[in-house]
């Protein structure tokens, strides 16, 4: 996304002859081509590493998981940065349709930063009021049984924003074609990344079967074996995060501890429970808040260049 960026403010000058597009010879359309299939390799190859690294059989997706699949967002943006400069077509050129679907996607994947950072806030929140109850056990072991409750889902705050449909005709024999197929993957990543992660932090199917719905062009085979996998957990064994899980687990361990008075190991188990639970939701959240800044400075550049276009 920085590369391309970079390139907007050499080339816009070139917006006026935009339309007047020519046959590519062969050479070109060779070229292209193996730029486009460059870009699916990477794309394959991440999500294949994101595959591999799924555990056969979990019923449980962790949130160490959930931070690398956040991972694929910068990655799979780099690799359409790259293939826009290699194929010398920067968004000057770009038709008024494909830059109104790159404004609309980074726009609605704001909005799904945004909802995923108020997710890790209710986490946040959730762990605070543990620790709290977990400071209260030596000194005042039935207000800590008050206080001790699970962490429940969370439903999204409000209806995710639909994404822009697919273009049913695509032309993929020159620049724009090649462009536009990029822009489809990077653009259906996203959205699917988001509904996985949001699924998992409110521990609820909607928001990937929502984001789900918009998904195109990801037909390779890493895809489609992941994301059956990651259905089959979501709608059939639930979204609830294995650390989420545990933490329960130690909490009601700790709670019948503290009735039975015994309850020094329970305390430390829980403990350490809580100190995995901050440490990931703290990472995460760093990575969303970071991605956010990036993504939102990156389309401001963009809109300025499209109002003040260089002579």
């Amino acid at each position: 996304m920085v590369l391309l960026l970079e390139r907007i403010s050499k080339l816009y000058s070139k917006l006026e002859n935009h339309h007047h597009h020519h046959a590519a010879d062969p050479r070109q359309s060779k070229a292209l081509s193996a730029s486009l299939q460059a870009f699916q390799s990477d794309v394959s190859c991440c999500l294949n590493r994101l595959r591999l690294n799924s555990k056969p059989g979990s019923e449980l997706l962790s949130l160490t998981w959930v931070r690398q699949c956040f991972g694929l967002i910068p990655v799979i943006n780099r690799a359409f940065a790259k293939l826009v400069v290699d194929i010398d077509y920067p968004i000057s050129k770009w038709e008024v349709a494909s830059v109104e679907e790159y404004l609309n996607y980074s726009l609605i994947l704001l909005e799904l930063f945004n909802s995923i950072s108020s997710s890790l806030a209710y986490h946040g929140q959730a762990r605070l009021s543990l620790a709290h109850a977990l400071s209260l056990v030596e000194d005042s072991p039935s207000s800590a049984i008050e206080r001790l409750k699970a962490v429940e889902p969370r439903s999204v705050s409000k209806d995710l924003r639909e994404g822009t449909e697919e273009a049913t005709e695509r032309i993929c024999s020159d620049e724009e074609g090649v462009m536009r197929e990029a822009l489809t993957v990077m653009r259906s990543i996203g959205f699917w990344v988001c509904g996985i992660v949001l699924s998992c932090l409110c521990s609820d199917g909607k928001p990937y079967l929502e984001m789900r719905k918009w998904v195109g062009g990801l037909e390779n085979s890493s895809f489609v074996e992941l994301d059956s996998s990651i259905r089959e957990i979501v709608m059939e064994k639930g979204s609830v995060l294995k650390e989420v899980k545990e933490l329960n687990d130690a909490v009601s361990c700790l709670v019948a501890a503290l009735v039975s008075g015994k309850y020094s190991e329970a305390a430390k188990e829980m403990e350490g429970k809580l100190e995995v639970y901050e440490k990931l939701v703290d990472g995460l959240k760093d990575e969303v808040d970071h991605l956010f800044s990036e993504v939102l400075a990156a389309r401001n550049k963009l809109v300025d260049c499209l109002r003040h276009p260089k002579e």
